[in-house]
């Protein structure tokens, strides 16, 4: 509940209610404050508890995209465009098989077949193919 507010700004806020309020009324308003933040929870918990039961398995189905926008918090753009674009590979560059090993145990590094063939390349002078819709 208190992510966003330091001990500064509580301090600030128990100094301005000591002012406002007086000595002898401050205790009663910060039970009656805590009492409120209590129901107020306890009213939610209901609630939640209620959707629960009246929704069964759709409140889970309903809950996953409200939980996958709060994973967006922590939302980085380097790691993801890596991620994308390199499709989690661990060593995207090549660079653990310099010298002919793998980089991890030693063992000499084996360079897979690829079963695409490869475009021959262009001869001098001749232009590339152009995909007019790609453009």
């Amino acid at each position: 509940m208190f992510d966003s507010i330091g001990w500064g700004e509580i301090l600030v806020l128990i100094v301005a209610g000591l002012f406002i309020l007086g000595p002898e009324r401050l205790p009663e308003a910060a039970a009656w404050m805590a009492r409120s933040v209590r129901k107020v929870r306890e009213f939610a918990t209901g609630a939640r508890e209620q959707l629960r039961e009246e929704m069964g398995p759709e409140f889970d189905q309903l809950r996953k995209p409200l939980e996958d926008l709060r994973g967006l918090r922590n939302f980085d753009p380097k790691r993801v465009v890596t991620q994308h674009l390199f499709d989690g590979d661990a060593d995207p560059l090549g660079l653990n098989s310099i010298n002919g090993t793998n980089g991890s145990n030693g063992s000499p590094a084996i360079k897979p077949q690829s079963s695409v063939p490869q475009p021959e390349p262009l001869k001098p002078g001749e232009r590339p193919p152009i995909d007019p819709d790609a453009t």
